[in-house]
């Protein structure tokens, strides 16, 4: 096993400030030993966020810091529905879970916080619409308003018709989306007919 010392726990410590969330892969990606960051909790550097994750104590942190952290553990989802809908700024809704949408086959990452809503979906439409955004130095895979506004309808026996309508009303308001874009992926989804005429309702 190799030693920590002085000079990779100064190492870990600049690592930490860059990329806010650190996982023991990352420190071997960087070829630091992992015990490192046994020593720098114990001495009060680093505190242990989650399981497997750490972070430099009192650093601040985005309001989607659990996006960040589903994101290190299930690096094939997408933040979908409610969670993608708060990350545009559309709507009213305050999710207490990450709604993640994930591969049919794909293993569901276990978590103890944050509590995790899974929608399961083919790789086709896992790929389409996807942005990247940084969150507290992660990637995090999120799909475009568009695409989550057409999702919400997709969905609408999970959530509520009446989130899909809202989301549908305060992104088009907010012009989070151009006309072209929704239909785009509404045709996708197969849900031309179904959103029609809500699409009319606020274009016309």
């Amino acid at each position: 096993m190799t030693l920590a010392s002085p000079t990779h726990e100064a190492q870990v410590l600049r690592l930490a400030k860059r990329r806010r969330l650190l996982r023991a892969r990352d420190l071997t990606a960087h070829g630091l030993p992992t015990v490192a960051l046994t020593r720098l909790v114990q001495a009060g550097k680093l505190e242990r966020l989650a399981r497997g994750m750490y972070g430099l104590p009192g650093a601040s942190v985005s309001e989607h810091r659990s996006l960040a952290e589903v994101a290190l553990r299930a690096p094939r989802g997408v933040v979908c529905l409610l969670s993608a809908l708060r990350v545009h700024g559309i709507g009213t809704q305050a999710p207490f879970e990450v709604w993640l949408a994930l591969p049919h086959r794909a293993a569901v990452p276990r978590l103890a916080q944050p509590q995790l809503r899974i929608v399961r979906m083919s790789d086709r439409s896992l790929g389409d619409g996807v942005q990247q955004i940084k969150v507290d130095g992660v990637a995090v895979a999120v799909f475009s308003a568009a695409k989550t506004v057409v999702d919400t309808f997709r969905f609408r026996n999970k959530i509520g018709v009446d989130v899909a309508i809202e989301a549908l009303r305060d992104g088009w308001s907010k012009r989070k989306f151009s006309i072209d874009e929704l239909w785009r992926h509404a045709e996708a989804g197969r849900m031309t007919r179904v959103m029609r005429p809500y699409i009319e309702a606020i274009t016309t």
